[in-house]
């Protein structure tokens, strides 16, 4: 069983004036240094268990892939250690170690030989490879002429060839087409139920929450935040719209529920509910029944434009419908400081049975990135429960018309 222990890791990376100070420093390296440190990760620590999956999340420069090149031992840490128990498999950067003039057979073989697999052994998987690839006759051509996608799926197809104790995934996976993304995240699952630790790279917050069962935020090169994945990726997207003041912060409500709240408060939300036809609160609704989204805005200042809108999540966190005032084509303009809005959202519960959360955001334009006044994760949740549908599977309800002709 695969285990990924990180203890007190970072990484510098020299920076010197000129190219003579690093010469000075190479010939007289008792003189002193010349050169300062640049930090690229600070003081990560963490553990991950035989089988466990997480997901790595932060924005360009937090230093991702350079954890992960840590971990796989292909850069050396400036202090701390990164310790690996287990057959590893990494799918880092796109194509790495494919010599574009080797036919991509060629490059499988080598690669499967890095990844300790005999020659007996790649040659009994190569059909398999080849399968999965699904790249037809390109195995056999160099590899300069294969695509993105090609090269990815050829990577891809080697690496998991062989099922690993660990398995690192990074963005690569993102230039994929739709088709190849669904096969490699089906065997990714396959392969975490099998009991393969996993550790996943991802701006994709869907697949984040959907197969790791927890997730670290890197942030400046540091830990900013780990924890339940749909915690961590409300946290990382309040991030992303408050990068510039800070505003983030998370609650706990009364129900121990962790809730990120951000925004700048120029607009807070008084109030947000569900509600039936006859104006009751509700937490429990039925497949199907029409609800009423209602939200109370205060404007605490004047504003030249308000946006509102609502996520629906089921309970993993996954968005399962999303829209805004904006591209309902409903914007309110000018509003004077001290108004007070109520907005509401009529629509039909066409839901699965489960849980739902209403995450509710108020801003500028299109977007809450764009200038956000308030975003309120958890905002309401809610239960549906099937009194009287007939019995169905997923989150969507969508009753069809069904015909058959013989």
């Amino acid at each position: 069983m695969g285990q990924v222990t990180v203890s007190n890791l970072g990484k510098a990376y020299k920076q010197y004036t000129s190219r003579w100070s690093r010469l000075r420093e190479w010939l007289m390296p008792f003189a002193g240094a010349c050169h300062t440190n640049k930090w690229v990760l600070q003081d990560i620590n963490f553990t991950i268990q035989p089988g466990e999956a997480v997901g790595i999340v932060g924005v360009n420069g937090a230093g991702k892939s350079t954890l992960l090149k840590l971990i796989t031992g292909t850069t050396q840490p400036t202090t701390g250690s990164a310790q690996v128990t287990g057959r590893l498999a990494a799918l880092l950067e796109l194509g790495m170690g494919f010599h574009p003039d080797f036919t991509g057979r060629q490059n499988a073989i080598m690669s499967g030989h890095l990844l300790g697999m005999t020659s007996e052994e790649i040659a009994q998987r190569m059909p398999e490879i080849e399968a999965f690839a699904e790249i037809g006759e390109y195995i056999d051509a160099p590899v300069r002429v294969y695509s993105s996608g090609m090269q990815m799926r050829l990577a891809f197809s080697v690496a998991t060839a062989k099922r690993p104790d660990i398995l690192i995934v990074d963005e690569a996976l993102s230039v994929g087409d739709s088709y190849f993304q669904h096969k490699s995240f089906d065997r990714i699952r396959e392969f975490g139920q099998q009991g393969t630790t996993l550790l996943v790279v991802s701006h994709d917050k869907t697949a984040i929450q959907s197969i790791c069962n927890r997730a670290i935020l890197l942030d400046g090169g540091r830990v900013g935040k780990e924890g339940a994945p749909d915690v961590v990726m409300d946290y990382y997207n309040a991030l992303l719209a408050e990068r510039g003041n800070k505003t983030v912060r998370q609650l706990v409500d009364d129900q121990g529920r962790a809730q990120t709240v951000s925004g700048s408060g120029e607009a807070a939300i008084e109030d947000v509910g569900i509600f039936n036809e006859q104006g009751e609160r509700l937490e429990v609704v039925n497949v199907g029944q029409p609800i009423q989204l209602n939200v109370d805005v205060l404007a605490k200042q004047a504003l030249n434009e308000l946006v509102v809108g609502y996520v629906i999540k089921d309970r993993f966190g996954q968005a399962v419908y999303g829209t805004n005032t904006h591209h309902l084509d409903d914007k309110v303009g000018a509003i004077d400081a001290g108004a007070r809005l109520r907005y509401r959202f009529r629509f039909p519960a066409n839901l699965g049975v489960g849980s739902y959360s209403i995450s509710v955001a108020l801003h500028r334009e299109d977007s809450h990135i764009v200038h956000n006044y308030e975003w309120r994760d958890l905002a309401v949740v809610f239960s549906v429960i099937n009194v009287d549908k007939s019995n169905f599977v997923g989150v969507s309800w969508l009753p069809p018309q069904m015909e058959c002709k013989r």
